[in-house]
């Protein structure tokens, strides 16, 4: 199966538009992306942005069939349009599904937000099913002024499953330049995939990444270490942009870990504010 699915907001100007709403310009689904308008709120941990959900566009990502399976293609576009604010979140886990005839699946997500822009990106967990054969490839392509915040999480298997196979990778460009480009491969083909050095045996791993161009902490400072969250790391990449990383025993210990995380994080921010 084939699809793509395409979603673009935009904030209008003139005397009719309402101050500072987004609307949806464009949005078009193919099965078994269907894209559906929701209201949305933004996650606690963004509250120093002040999203109000009545001036942000959202949008929830529905599965119209199941999968993606072995053989999918499966692409989703999104731009945000200066000034605009977008919430995109899935309603349910993804579920990556092996093919009748072994063949590899793949999805593919292309993000441009302009300056002023601000997108909140939620795709939600993607649980490998056994013997699954999946390629994710995220590209986000942010103007200067441009806000993001990108939480990814991934589940090898479900109970008791052993994990397919996975290659996923995040590319991020801020004003043309590289900002962050992270590859993982996990399950059959990737050598040491299980080992400390990639998950050390977790069954789920996470991460978040936050772009706020309006981060007042230095540019040499290195956010501290979550209290009492294992196997967890804060790194900034610049002055801008910080990254989360988790691994846990299971999805909902994940979840736990990087929402605590995310706590301390705004606390740190709204600290740095004072």
């Amino acid at each position: 199966m084939l699809a793509h699915a395409r979603l673009t907001a935009d904030r209008p100007r003139g005397p009719e538009a309402r101050e500072g709403a987004t609307r949806i310009l464009r949005m078009r689904s193919q099965a078994p992306l269907i894209l559906r308008p929701t209201r949305q709120r933004a996650p606690a941990a963004l509250r120093h942005w002040n999203l109000d959900p009545d001036r942000c566009a959202g949008v929830s990502i529905v599965a119209g069939a199941a999968g993606p399976l072995g053989g999918d293609h499966l692409r989703l576009d999104v731009e945000v349009k200066a000034g605009a604010s977008l919430i995109v979140r899935a309603v349910a886990a993804t579920l990556v599904l092996p093919g009748p005839h072994g063949l590899e699946s793949r999805s593919e997500v292309n993000i441009k937000v302009a300056s002023g822009g601000t997108l909140v990106w939620l795709p939600g967990k993607q649980i490998l099913a056994e013997r699954c054969y999946h390629e994710a490839l995220t590209r986000i392509d942010l103007e200067d002024g441009a806000r993001l915040f990108a939480r990814e999480e991934l589940v090898l298997g479900r109970h008791g499953e052993t994990p397919g196979a996975v290659r996923q990778r995040l590319r991020l460009t801020y004003d043309g330049i590289a900002s962050h480009d992270q590859e993982l491969a996990v399950g059959e083909g990737a050598i040491g995939w299980d080992s400390s050095a990639v998950t050390g045996g977790r069954r789920a791993l996470g991460s978040v990444l936050i772009v706020d161009p309006e981060s007042t902490g230095p540019a040499d400072a290195q956010p501290p270490a979550p209290e009492d969250v294992p196997d967890t790391a804060v790194m900034a990449l610049d002055s801008r942009s910080v990254l989360v990383s988790s691994l846990a025993e299971d999805s909902i210990l994940l979840s736990r870990q990087l929402d605590a995380s995310l706590a301390g994080y705004v606390r740190q921010e709204e600290a740095d504010r004072v």
